[in-house]
């Protein structure tokens, strides 16, 4: 069934969503020990061994570098695995992938060997 949007800013979910997710896609090519650097680039400014919450606020910042929202708001999930767009009669959640939270959880260290 098709979901008809309810609000004028439900229209501005589309393409909210598309730009936030070419945002995570830069990060996404990087390797855990390449997103400091490059989130450093995205935004900036240096950030000397950040802690987790550090860290997926930087991820959500890049996230939506340059993205005018149209009145949504943006969020990392709870477990630091999406950008979650909410504010309109739905909401949404991208995902940060596989890399990108490993660098939330465990900053740049390189993963483990199993």
């Amino acid at each position: 069934m098709a979901r008809t949007p309810k609000e004028l800013k439900d229209l501005a979910l589309a393409p909210v969503a598309v730009a936030v997710d070419e945002n995570l896609r830069f990060l996404r090519t990087r390797t855990p020990e390449e997103l400091g650097a490059a989130l450093e680039l995205v935004l900036d400014r240096a950030t000397p061994d950040p802690s987790r919450e550090t860290r997926l606020a930087q991820v959500l910042e890049a996230a939506i570098r340059d993205v005018d929202l149209h009145g949504w708001q943006a969020t990392m999930s709870d477990d630091g695995s999406a950008v979650r767009i909410a504010g309109g009669s739905a909401s949404l959640d991208i995902s940060v992938g596989a890399t990108v939270l490993h660098y939330v959880e465990d900053g740049a260290a390189a993963p483990a060997a199993s």
